[in-house]
């Protein structure tokens, strides 16, 4: 009996020993699970704050392209009149020099328009290689959100 009870005994110490060491390994995943628990969440928090980010800078964006837009048109019709004005001023230079009268301010009128005609045409220029350039920021940052829908999936499906 006496042998069966230190038998038992040795027993009931190593389940102790190893119900310690199982425990112990609970605790330490149970650590882990909240050390990534905590890292999850900083990670969603910091996605949400570059999500955030980009969507003002899309805002942003969008609010330059529609103003360039509007210059542009602008520039246009400003472009449409000034080769108006420049095609009534070679009218009347051709009229003047027919009648040889006022050929010299029919000349200094074209050359003006023609002067005109010439900066505004560079401007709208300009203006369109902005709004270019203003699509393409747009169509990288549409590709950027994209990619970050992919890993906020890639992250719900890891879980």
């Amino acid at each position: 009996l006496k042998e069966e009870n230190a038998v038992l005994r040795s027993k009931i110490n190593k389940l102790q020993i190893l119900a310690e060491t199982q425990a112990d390994k609970m605790r330490k995943l149970e650590k882990k699970l909240e050390e990534n628990k905590i890292k999850e969440e900083k990670e969603a928090q910091d996605l949400e704050a570059m999500v955030q980010h980009v969507e003002q800078n899309l805002q942003l964006m969008t609010k330059r392209a529609v103003k360039a837009e509007n210059s542009a048109a602008k520039l246009r019709q400003e472009n449409a009149l000034l080769q108006a004005e420049l095609r009534n001023s070679q009218l009347e230079k051709e009229a003047l020099r027919a009648g040889q009268a006022g050929l010299a301010a029919a000349k200094q009128n074209a050359e003006v328009a023609l002067q005109q005609l010439l900066q505004v045409t560079a401007s709208s220029r300009a203006s369109i290689r902005q709004l270019l350039s203003g699509a393409e920021s747009l169509q990288l940052v549409a590709d950027l959100l994209k990619s970050i829908d992919r890993i906020s999936e890639v992250s719900e499906d890891g879980q």
